[in-house]
């Protein structure tokens, strides 16, 4: 009906097995076709691995942010005032280092997470005035997208936030693996726990 055709060239197969034996799996043949499997893949904009680490993914983003630092630089050589260069960081260079942070910064490791925030202090220097850091923004885009969930009972992660009898916490999600635990609703919940005693 609507006269949408898969491009099995375009089609790529990423597996996701954290299982302690895997197998190989059979390739993937889609009319005939064999499909591409892939370690990597973007999907809108953000680089997913098959073992759910972030690492190419802060690799690609720090690159890119290094580069419009340069712009940064020019910017400041010319002159122009504080907050036309805090404009531009923030729409160039933060939205770029920000981009979907909810997903992928809790599970990063602490090397990544030093350079992510390597790159806010080079800006801080070369615009001399204060940047939040990674963190702050990470935790205040949970608190965010956690309200947002919350105020929305059609949302499927609406039940993840459950109000403990007393009403002054959520209930915490069981979490046996660091995977899991350092996931979007696990941290959230325990954001939002922490900022209720405030």
């Amino acid at each position: 009906e609507n006269n949408l055709a898969l491009n099995t060239k375009k089609t790529k197969e990423l597996i996701v097995d954290f299982r302690r034996h895997s197998t190989d799996l059979a390739s993937l043949y889609i009319n005939g076709e064999c499909v591409e499997r892939v370690h990597t893949f973007r999907f809108l904009g953000v680089l997913i691995s098959a073992d759910i680490s972030w690492a190419e993914n802060i690799s690609a983003v720090i690159k890119k942010a290094q580069q419009r630092l340069h712009f940064l630089r020019v910017l400041r050589k010319y002159k122009l005032n504080s907050d036309l260069l805090l404009t531009f960081y923030r729409s160039s260079i933060e939205s770029l280092l920000t981009y979907c942070i909810t997903v992928w910064y809790g599970s990063c490791t602490k090397a990544d997470r030093v350079r992510l925030q390597s790159v806010v202090k080079t800006a801080q220097k070369i615009m001399c005035c204060p940047l939040p850091s990674m963190m702050d923004i990470y935790s205040s885009r949970c608190l965010s997208r956690a309200a947002n969930i919350i105020k929305d009972s059609s949302h499927p992660g609406f039940n993840m936030f459950r109000l403990l009898p007393s009403g002054k916490r959520y209930r915490c999600i069981n979490t046996k693996t660091h995977r899991l635990k350092n996931s979007f609703f696990p941290k959230a919940i325990t954001t939002l726990n922490s900022h209720m005693h405030r």
